[in-house]
């Protein structure tokens, strides 16, 4: 408890330190004009509209730099719409388009983004982006900004206008932003803004607005200002229906069975007041949702996937960031929806209904209330449940905020199964989250408890952590601690009954020679132990990475880690059947990786890893290869490969382990893609085919014809399950 006490006190005091940073500023001219979107700002408005004009500050691949080309924003409004205008200066005749399918997850682009935090609070932003072709891409940021991989969502869809021309010497980008698709408060004369310049000639990545090296490029706290000539009226979001129909056939070989049905359903998202958002579904499916990328999993703990249903996307921080992401998340949007059938496989679990309120009561204080209804299901024995989470989140100093939250799972009519859960899981508790104004300093600190059919002892988790980030530095330290009483049901419990203590430190230099943008070396101590049995250690790892970035945007990585592990029970590290799994004790393995990636911008991309070590009482050789492709915009290909070389002495089991990922999609226009995805694994000797043909025939408006295959690897003559699925889904503004 000392180290806890310790960091608690520094946690609370250390957003004082603050720093004041240069001004940006920009203003939005009101018209009454008809502004034909066109691409080209030939309006007497536009002439009228100030407008910035400025080579942007570097982010990628020199932070602070000045970009190598020009570019130009201005920005007009009515009484409906919001208009950007910008212009994008390069010496290319032909610049990067890597894909025209709308939130393309390709990378390479040149484009214009545009983000707004309709509140000035710091804490969410919407994100607009065109590239030179008009291909759009949306998304939400969360939590600040202050992690790129984190914090942005590009499952988030609303309808927005683009056109873009290019002429000699630079291409323009026009947007048309509906007032209805965006939150914020009646009379609004000021938001904060930033914008971006993807710049794919000379691989830069540059923002408006200065941002100091070591912090994220998409840290909101550095936005700035967007000021209106007149204020704004209220956010009147229109109520939208996304109704849809689905038909599938499929067939079981193993079973010889076949399968076919035909459902309907939709979504409704309404508007409430200014700030709030209230989303319905009646009878959700989720078929056309890209299926997951295996993983190879050689350690004893389940693994945590992003959510991508859309149903669960919008202010999603609000129910996703209670507790530690990594070790005791008190509620996990991807458990509703699944269940273990009576052979403790992982099915899907039909949702009959939800509804999910989110948004702002007030200027600094937050709801999230979530409840769905899953269906019985009587063949697996499985009960049908209601899963309620209601959260609300009060802003506190600058950028700060607690969090109250209640979590509920309970049985819904008369099933008692054998094996089945308990009749109610119950989880409450207290976040606090700080991020300091000047983004130096940032952590939560976190209490949460657990109530059950079966009291059990210990049923609580509690952590502490915290960061501290400036140019040269990076300092992060967590302490967590999970009562072996603790259950979450709808949650993300890596392991319960511990103590776990880390710290990292990140050491940057900013070299920038002719090649070299910067090398970051950086230790790091993780202890985990046992309270309950005599504070065993269950885990202690010593490691250290060394990282030189090239200003081509190539990586270099060099990591060296030391863990020991006590194993409290026998494992099969393959989970091959027959195999003899590693018997209980402690054991050591050092082990060494080197990577190599190349520049995102270029047309052929790649990432090589190789490493080799101990493995518990043996060896491991590892090789992990990603292989990437495109024929702009048409065609873009990618390779996922992993191998791991596990050597155990006899009688345990020695095997190569492979997993094999290739995609291959086709984005025929910016209405017709079709996606493939192919995965084999020898851990279960199984080779999935999924292909999906998508036709956005209006606006967020999609047929998709999806075809799954599944085959055993030994004999890809002898299918397990094939099926064929459609479905139709249109949006309707009211």
């Amino acid at each position: 408890m000392r180290e806890l006490t310790i960091l608690f006190f520094v946690f609370f005091y250390s957003f004082q330190n603050l720093l004041s940073q240069e001004k940006y500023n920009i203003s939005a001219s009101y018209t009454d004009e008809t502004i034909t979107l066109d691409g080209i700002d030939n309006e007497v408005s536009w002439g009228k509209a100030s407008m910035i004009s400025d080579e942007f500050n570097g982010i990628i691949p020199i932070p602070e730099n000045k970009g190598s080309q020009k570019n130009e924003i201005k920005i007009i409004y009515d009484n409906k719409f919001l208009y950007v205008f910008a212009k994008a200066y390069t010496t290319a005749d032909k610049v990067g388009e890597p894909s025209l399918k709308r939130d393309a997850k390709t990378r390479g682009a040149d484009a214009i983004l545009v983000m707004f935090d309709t509140y000035s609070d710091a804490t969410n932003a919407f994100w607009f982006e065109s590239t030179s072709s008009g291909v759009k891409k949306d998304a939400l940021i969360s939590n600040g900004g202050q992690s790129s991989g984190n914090d942005i969502d590009f499952s988030w869809d609303i309808r927005f206008d683009v056109k873009t021309v290019k002429q000699d010497g630079y291409y323009s980008v026009e947007y048309r932003i509906p007032f209805s698709s965006l939150k914020f408060p009646e009379g609004s004369t000021r938001w904060k803004v930033n914008f971006y310049r993807a710049d794919n000639v000379y691989s830069e990545f540059n923002s408006w607005t200065y941002i100091p090296k070591g912090q994220n490029g998409l840290n909101i706290s550095y936005f700035g200002d967007l000021i209106f000539e007149k204020p704004l009226g209220s956010s009147k979001s229109p109520i939208i229906m996304i109704p849809y129909t689905n038909g599938i056939i499929s067939k079981d070989y193993e079973n010889k069975s076949s399968f076919s049905d035909f459902s309907f359903g939709g979504d409704a998202k309404i508007s409430v007041g200014n700030g709030m958002n209230l989303d319905l579904t009646f009878n959700p499916d989720f078929s056309q949702v890209e299926v997951d990328d295996q993983i190879v999993n050689l350690t004893r703990f389940e693994i945590n996937l992003p959510e991508k249903r859309q149903f669960f996307i919008q202010n999603s921080d609000l129910f996703t960031s209670l507790g530690d992401s990594r070790d005791s998340r008190a509620f996990f949007s991807r458990r509703i929806g699944v269940a273990k059938d009576i052979d403790g496989n992982t099915i899907e679990n039909r949702i009959i209904a939800g509804l999910r309120l989110s948004g702002k009561i007030t200027d600094n204080l937050r709801l999230g209330f979530l409840n769905m209804q899953t269906e019985q299901d009587e063949s697996n024995k499985i009960s049908s449940n209601n899963n309620m989470v209601l959260s609300l989140q009060q802003r506190v100093f600058s950028k700060s905020n607690i969090n109250l939250f209640f979590i509920n799972r309970e049985k819904t009519g008369n099933s008692n199964f054998i094996n089945d859960q308990e009749k109610f899981n119950r989880v409450f508790g207290l976040d606090y989250n700080l991020r300091s104004k000047n983004s130096k300093w940032s952590g939560s600190i976190f209490y949460h408890n657990s109530i059950d059919e079966i009291k059990k002892d210990d049923s609580y988790s509690t952590g502490i952590n915290l960061l501290y980030n400036t140019k040269n530095h990076g300092v992060y330290s967590k302490i967590i601690s999970v009562g072996e009483g603790f259950e979450s049901d709808l949650g993300f419990i890596r392991r319960k009954g511990i103590f776990k203590q880390y710290i990292r430190y990140e050491r940057r230099f900013w070299i920038e020679t002719e090649k070299i943008s910067n090398i970051s070396i950086t230790p790091s101590f993780r202890y985990i132990t046992k309270p309950n049995i005599n504070s065993l250690i269950m885990d202690r790892d010593f490691s250290a990475s060394f990282e030189i970035d090239f200003k081509s945007l190539s990586n270099l990585g060099i990591d060296f880690s030391y863990p020991y592990t006590y194993l409290d029970s026998e494992f099969n590290i393959t989970r091959r059947d027959g195999a003899v799994p590693i018997p209980i004790g402690g054991y050591n393995y050092p082990n060494l990786k080197i990577s190599f990636r190349n520049n995102f911008f270029n047309e052929f991309t790649y990432f090589f890893e190789v490493g080799s070590g101990q493995f518990f009482n043996g060896t491991k050789k590892s090789i992990q290869a990603r292989l990437g492709y495109r024929i702009e915009p048409i065609f873009q290909t990618s390779l996922n490969i992993s191998y791991d070389k596990i050597e155990l002495p006899k009688p345990y089991d020695t095997a190569g382990l492979w997993l094999v990922g290739p995609k291959i999609n086709f984005t025929f226009s910016k209405k017709l893609f079709w996606s493939n995805y192919i995965q084999y694994s020898n851990i279960g000797e199984s080779l999935g085919i999924n292909s999906r043909l998508q036709w956005r025939f209006a606006p967020l408006s999609d047929f998709y014809l999806v075809y799954n295959d599944n085959y055993i690897a030994s004999n890809i003559f002898a299918p397990k399950l094939r099926s064929l699925t459609f479905k139709l889904s249109y949006w309707f503004n009211l």
